[in-house]
């Protein structure tokens, strides 16, 4: 897991290509675009944009096997918890959607506008937890394949 700024996202130039072109998307005027998933390269770099209202607490965790998360709240704020996935027991699975759920102890880190997190396949995450009370949520995951 990686938990940073926007603005030093040249750090991770490097770290794959795909990720580095995810990051760089993050950068985008997502203001005038509809709620939905976009197609950037297929299905090995896509992302999603979402608005919902974050709720008092996530118990269930989600990790997936087939793709890294780029996750980064455009207005709004969020909490998200974080948990090694070999800490974790499976609620259920969905490997057709490449997710399963897990219950598992957590670390919470909070997301606002600027900040964004990296989640591998080993790194159980819970999101749209109310940082504070609960409110509007718009944010934007990208989703870079990495098999």
């Amino acid at each position: 897991m990686i938990f940073d700024s926007l603005e030093y996202i040249e750090t991770y130039r490097n770290i794959h290509p795909r990720i580095y072109e995810g990051l760089k998307l993050l950068h985008c005027d997502f203001s005038k675009m509809a709620d939905g998933r976009y197609q950037v390269d297929e299905d090995n770099l896509f992302f999603m944009l979402q608005t919902y209202e974050t709720k008092s607490d996530n118990t269930l965790a989600e990790a997936h096997k087939k793709y890294i998360d780029i996750q980064c709240v455009l207005t709004g704020a969020e909490v998200i918890g974080v948990g090694s996935l070999n800490e974790m027991t499976e609620v259920e699975s969905h490997p057709e959607k490449d997710f399963a759920l897990y219950r598992g102890a957590l670390d919470r880190l909070t997301l606002t506008p600027g900040k964004f997190i990296i989640l591998w396949p080993q790194d159980a995450h819970a999101a749209g937890i109310a940082a504070g009370q609960p409110g509007i949520c718009h944010k934007c995951v990208v989703k870079v394949r990495i098999d």
